[in-house]
């Protein structure tokens, strides 16, 4: 039986691989990626590599075994059909007889069109027969703590979510939760809503930066359309920046509130606050 990680070298990923490592023998591990170069530091502790594309349906075939569990990472690429690319996954595996396959979705609460492909992928996962685990992450911290630098440059957070809150984690947060269902029993069809602990808003968000780093940092509120120009304006792709709005749009709905308590739970541990996120970032 083989631990298989989709999309390994990606920022979720790498985390998965390293947090497996902890946990079961290298050679239980398989990692999927696109560029072998970029795997090879795992190979280098007897991790295993499969070169795979989503796009090109034929790398999957004998990559998975009865008995496997397979973690399947969703696609960036937006313009691309995620929900076919995720489905030549599903396929592979359902032709296999895999023993789990856990998906990394969004929120049920989320309506934005970020969530579309995400329902549509657990659609299709669900009619394939397979055991499942919806492993549906809420926001990531480092959606904010990653992209500090303009905020810092002109003194303010500016997103479109009003007074709305969110229940960020932190990536390695998430990557937990996927090991505790990768190496665990007891996981096959179910659903997690994963969020933090706390839920967080801007204001607060911008109040925290301040703190940190002895400066006035406000938060400045702006529509939808305004957010979307800043996005495109700084270089995202169109559809892209109206997606990211969209989530903006969200939030002040209360739809990224994550009330469940699944991840602390699946983690064992409270999740990571984004005050020692700002930290850790700040100090990066």
């Amino acid at each position: 039986m083989s631990i298989i990680v989709t999309g390994a070298t990606g920022q979720l990923g790498r985390h998965v691989v390293e947090q497996l490592l902890e946990k079961v023998p290298a050679e239980q591990i398989t990692a999927v990626v696109r560029d072998e170069a970029k795997g090879a530091g795992f190979a280098a502790r007897g991790v295993r590599l499969a070169v795979a594309d989503y796009n090109t349906p034929e790398t999957f075939d004998g990559l998975f075994a009865a008995g496997d569990k397979v973690l399947l990472i969703s696609g960036n690429e937006f313009d691309k059909d995620r929900v076919r690319q995720h489905g030549v996954v599903i396929g592979a595996a359902a032709a296999a007889g895999v023993a789990l396959l856990a998906y990394t979705s969004a929120p049920g609460t989320l309506t934005a069109a970020l969530a579309d492909d995400h329902r549509a992928t657990e659609e299709v996962l669900l009619a394939s027969g397979l055991p499942y685990s919806l492993l549906r992450n809420g926001w990531y911290h480092e959606n904010y703590t990653e992209h500090l630098a303009p905020v810092l440059e002109h003194g303010a957070v500016v997103a479109a979510a009003g007074d709305g809150r969110v229940s960020s984690a932190a990536r390695a947060d998430y990557a937990a939760a996927a090991v505790a269902v990768l190496t665990g029993e007891g996981h096959e069809n179910t659903t997690y809503e994963l969020g933090s602990d706390e839920a967080w808003s801007f204001a607060e968000y911008a109040a925290e930066l301040s703190r940190r780093t002895g400066r006035e940092i406000a938060y400045t509120p702006v529509t939808v359309e305004a957010l979307t120009g800043i996005l495109t304006g700084a270089g995202l792709p169109a559809p892209v920046a109206g997606i990211l709005a969209g989530v903006d749009a969200s939030i002040e709905k209360g739809e990224l509130v994550v009330s469940s308590g699944d991840l602390s739970r699946l983690i064992g541990r409270p999740a990571t606050p984004l005050a020692a996120a700002v930290a850790a970032a700040l100090q990066g």
